[in-house]
């Protein structure tokens, strides 16, 4: 009896020995494999969860207790793509919305929007003064903003010189009359002589011509001298009334052509770079909603107001309808240095991070590439590229903030694999030697 225990004790011995060494043998194998797999998914550094640019050769815990994450050598750029190239799943693109434009040739300016001031065009105001001292006999014209035309009568003016001058006129038509066939040629053309030159004292006394041929028709002085306007327009001020007494200093009337008009408008100075002669300007006023005047910047002033700090600009409007009237106030907007043919892009397509401007290029289905741009103009929603994007490419115009962070992300990423890679040839060469 006990040597059948002592056999099948024997027995189980060796079975349990035998199954042991197999599964170790197997525990071996598997730990192996283990190892294998390990060392072909070796990272190659290890990153801050929160910050890409701290890394550490070895896991690692922040600052808030987080595991560092592993980075492995399949999750870095490929060598043909620039660093910070991100690939993003058309899905992921909806999710998050990305979209984009084309980089197009078109004409962009600088737009500088201004509150300005109608004004009288300065070279169309004319101011009316007497030649001759006198006394006002009746005024044809007494109210301000009436409509006169060219030689339109305004006033009659007396004067005792006038009256005299029209003597002498009268005497030498006179003598002029005896003289004119006496057999001696000096004394005919001196009564001629005289005849011009008093004709020609009463011409520079303004005396109209129609007065003129009356005095020679009729022999007779008048009274009065009639003063026309010398231009067409509009009465702005009257500086003499009936029974006034007037001198060559006194201005009778002001009268201003208001088929074009003056607009100035106040320019910041970091917008005066931008402003030149010439540009194309749009006014708009509360007074004709909806309506667009359309006008061209005439001078720049060459002094800035000190309270301010803004430097006028004239810019001419025609005025055919008597629509614009000085002292209104109105909205103007410059087209400022008109570039034509520039690369254009949307100005939502730049991020701007103070010291570079960048831009993401679609360089293929779901791969997009960051690209620094030179920028030029920019206006209404629109920035000129100088330098970075040619026309024809697309660029990314939403999301570029979310797919920017994946990019700096996958750029620190490329850089810690270079400098471990050059770590490891140094230290594989620093191996070769010492054998």
């Amino acid at each position: 009896m006990n040597a059948k225990l002592i056999v099948i004790a024997a027995g189980t011995l060796i079975i349990g020995t035998g199954a042991g060494y197999w599964f170790g043998q197997a525990g071996v194998s598997a730990t192996s494999d283990a190892v294998v797999v390990a060392t072909e998914r070796k990272p190659l550094f290890y990153r801050h969860p929160m910050q890409p640019e701290v890394t550490s050769p070895v896991p690692a815990k922040g600052s808030m207790g987080m595991d560092y994450i592993p980075v492995f050598a399949d999750e870095v750029t490929g060598q043909n793509e620039i660093a910070g190239t991100v690939r993003i799943d058309a899905v992921v693109q909806q999710n998050i919305g990305v979209r984009t434009a084309k980089a197009e040739l078109a004409s962009l300016s600088h737009t500088v929007r201004a509150a300005g001031r109608i004004s009288f065009d300065e070279t169309r105001i004319t101011k009316l003064h007497p030649k001759i001292e006198g006394w006002v006999e009746e005024l044809f014209v007494d109210t301000t903003g009436q409509q006169v035309e060219e030689d339109t009568m305004l006033l009659s003016l007396y004067s005792p010189r006038l009256v005299a001058s029209q003597q002498e006129y009268v005497l030498a038509l006179k003598n002029n009359e005896t003289l004119k066939n006496s057999s001696v040629e000096d004394i005919r053309r001196g009564a001629e002589e005289l005849v011009a030159s008093s004709r020609s004292r009463l011409e520079l006394f303004d005396v109209p011509e129609h007065q003129i041929r009356e005095l020679e028709a009729s022999l007779e002085p008048q009274k009065t001298l009639h003063i026309h306007s010398p231009a067409a327009g509009i009465i702005i001020r009257i500086g003499a009334r009936e029974g006034q007494h007037v001198t060559p200093m006194t201005e009778l009337f002001m009268i201003a052509d208001l088929s074009r008009v003056w607009a100035y408008a106040d320019i910041f100075e970091y917008d005066l770079p931008w402003v030149k002669t010439g540009d194309e300007a749009q006014m708009t006023l509360a007074a004709s909603p909806g309506q667009v005047f359309k006008g061209r910047v005439a001078y720049i002033y060459p002094y800035a107001e000190s309270k301010t700090r803004t430097i006028k600009v004239r810019i001419e409007f025609d005025n055919p309808d008597l629509m614009l009237k000085p002292e209104m106030f109105v909205n103007i907007r410059l087209d400022a240095s008109q570039q034509d043919l520039a690369t254009v892009i949307p100005a939502e397509a730049v991020i701007r991070s103070g010291s570079e401007d960048q831009v993401f290029v679609v360089r293929g289905p779901g791969k997009f590439e960051p690209r620094k741009v030179q920028l030029g103009l920019q206006s209404d929603g629109r920035v000129i590229v100088l330098a970075g994007v040619q026309p024809g490419e697309e660029v990314v115009t939403s999301a570029q903030f979310l797919i920017d962070s994946e990019s700096k992300l996958r750029e620190a990423t490329a850089k810690m694999a270079e400098v471990g890679a050059s770590e490891s040839a140094t230290q594989s060469a620093t191996a070769d030697e010492s054998r």
